[in-house]
């Protein structure tokens, strides 16, 4: 599949390898993917990033994706369905943090390491590169673009989808963004 990536693509992929060595994880995370999409400045993805107001917030983005890791991966509408039940999902984090260090439920901790010793792709992020690949032949595109990788993300129900949508880059806004009103891909937008 990675032949069909293009060079953003693939500089996209190797970028959210590098987020995640930084930070010591023992996987690479959907996270990681949009992390190392804010990292890039030119390509279709970029320019939607900047029209969609993310690089100016990445700050935020990240924050908010910090706090995903932090509670293990589990989604604001998860923590609110818990509470719904009664189960404060803060004062969870807060316990088992304060018996077992901080960051002790992050999502991207341990997991096997290829055998080059760099991190492994998540379940998730790997679930991200096949839709990215369904998502350019749904467009009759030939080739895996890092735009391809952004509306995968958006497309893709769980936590960065929602970092993505709080900052008002749901799956529509960005494929306006990427493709203009219309988007000319009505029906190919596959929901998980």
């Amino acid at each position: 599949m990675f032949e069909r990536f293009t060079k953003d693509a693939r500089a996209t992929v190797t970028g959210a390898v590098e987020h995640a060595e930084r930070t010591g994880a023992g996987t690479v995370t959907e996270g990681h993917l949009l992390l190392a999409l804010l990292d890039r400045d030119a390509g279709r993805a970029a320019f939607a990033i900047t029209a969609l107001g993310l690089a100016d917030r990445r700050q935020s983005v990240t924050a908010a994706l910090a706090d995903v890791r932090r509670r293990g991966g589990m989604t604001r509408a998860d923590a609110d369905a818990l509470a719904g039940i009664g189960i404060d999902v803060t004062a969870v984090v807060a316990r088992v943090e304060e018996a077992h260090g901080e960051g002790a439920l992050r999502s991207d901790r341990g997991g096997r390491r290829r055998w080059t010793g760099g991190p492994s792709f998540s379940r998730e992020a790997k679930k991200i590169l096949e839709k990215s690949l369904r998502i350019a032949l749904g467009r009759a595109d030939r080739f895996i673009g890092a735009e391809h990788l952004l509306l995968a993300l958006a497309a893709t129900p769980g936590p960065v989808a929602e970092v993505l949508t709080e900052h008002g880059a749901g799956y529509g806004a960005v494929e306006r963004a990427l493709f203009g009103a219309g988007g000319g891909t009505e029906g190919h937008r596959e929901a998980g």
